[in-house]
């Protein structure tokens, strides 16, 4: 009788014992898949990343009225500019046509 085989004949008898009941009992732990590893390292790098931009958003030279503004007005530019570039691949698009 191979592993799989004595598995079902548990898992028929008691029902409310599961794989990772067992493996407890023996001293042993499912296998880990790559996300359980990845998210939070993932987590952990996204707060230290928000974590640092704001440290050195702090830090800046400038006075925190300018800052705000000279990252309004690059948002504002940002916005423009896509839109140009999307109005110009429209055109362009057409014009190809």
């Amino acid at each position: 009788m191979n592993a799989q085989q004595l598995w079902k004949a548990l898992k028929h008898r008691i029902p409310d014992v599961d794989r990772d009941d067992v493996l407890g009992a023996v001293g042993l732990e499912s296998r880990r898949t790559a996300a359980d590893k990845i998210v939070p390292a993932l987590a952990i790098f996204g707060a230290g990343v928000i974590l640092g931009v704001g440290i050195g958003m702090m830090m800046a030279p400038k006075a925190g009225s300018e800052l705000r503004s000279d990252i309004r007005s690059k948002l504002h530019r940002g916005k423009e500019g896509s839109a140009d570039n999307n109005g110009a691949g429209a055109e362009t698009g057409a014009g190809a046509a």
